[in-house]
C-alpha cells in the first residue's frame, strides 16, 4: 500500500494519497485545498485516481473536491449525514476566510458498514459521529484513517455545531479501540499514532 501525507492550506490539514501499488488505483482522502498539489502526487507515480473520499464535511477538508472533481471525474463520496454542510457551506462562519469552492453533491452516500475496493486494497467504512454528525473513519488493512475523530494525543473537537462530546468519546471507544494494538492511525491534522498508543494514553480516556 502506497500512502503520502500532502499537509495543505492555512489550517495544516492532512490530505492522502492512498494507492494499490499493483493496481495503480489511488484513492484522495480529505483533499482539504491546493488540489493540484495533491493531484501531483497521483499523476507523478502514474496512478488513476478512483475515488475522492471525505472522513466528513468540514471546510479545511474540501476545499480541492471541486477542482478534482472537475479535473478527474473521479466519483466523490461523503457520508449523507454530512451533506447539510457543504449545502450551506455560505454559512459556515470560516468561509469568508478560507473561500472554499463548493463542492458538486456526492455520487455516492456512505453508511457505516460500507466497503469500497480499490486495486487489491478495501476499505471499511466506520460510522463516528461526534466531530461531526456524519464523521466517519477509512480502515483498510493496519491502517486507519481517522479524520478529525482521533488524534495523537487528542480527539476531534466538538464545539462546532453538529458537534456532540459524549458521542464522540462513544465513538472511539466501540468503533475504534477494539481494534488492533498495531493499526496506525492517520489522522486529519498533525501526527501519525497508533491504537495501542491512544488507547493507553490518550488522556481523554
Amino acid at each position: 500500500m502506497f500512502i503520502d501525507t500532502v499537509v495543505v492550506g492555512p489550517l495544516q490539514e492532512n490530505s492522502y494519497v492512498v494507492a494499490c501499488e499493483q493496481s495503480k488505483e489511488a484513492v484522495i482522502i480529505d483533499p482539504g485545498a491546493e488540489a493540484e498539489r495533491i493531484y501531483r502526487v497521483v499523476t507523478f507515480h502514474g496512478f488513476r485516481l478512483k475515488y475522492i473520499m471525505n472522513t466528513h464535511g468540514h471546510l479545511d477538508h474540501i476545499g480541492g473536491i471541486a477542482d478534482l472533481v472537475s479535473k478527474t471525474g473521479a466519483p466523490f463520496l461523503l457520508h449523507q449525514a454530512d451533506l447539510y454542510l457543504i449545502e450551506n457551506i455560505d454559512q459556515e462562519p470560516l468561509q469568508a476566510y478560507l473561500q472554499v469552492p463548493t463542492p458538486p453533491a456526492p455520487q455516492q452516500l456512505l453508511q457505516d458498514g460500507d466497503r469500497i475496493t480499490v486495486g487489491s486494497l478495501e476499505f471499511q467504512v466506520l460510522h463516528t459521529p461526534g466531530h461531526t454528525p456524519g464523521s466517519v473513519c477509512f480502515l483498510t488493512g493496519n491502517v486507519l484513517f481517522s479524520g478529525d475523530t482521533l488524534f495523537a494525543n487528542s480527539i476531534g473537537r466538538t464545539d462546532l455545531p453538529g458537534g456532540n462530546h459524549e458521542q464522540l468519546l462513544a465513538s472511539i471507544r466501540e468503533k475504534l479501540f477494539p481494534l488492533d494494538d498495531s493499526v496506525r492511525v492517520y489522522p486529519g491534522h498533525g501526527n501519525a499514532t497508533t491504537i495501542g498508543m491512544e488507547r493507553g494514553y490518550n488522556p481523554f480516556f
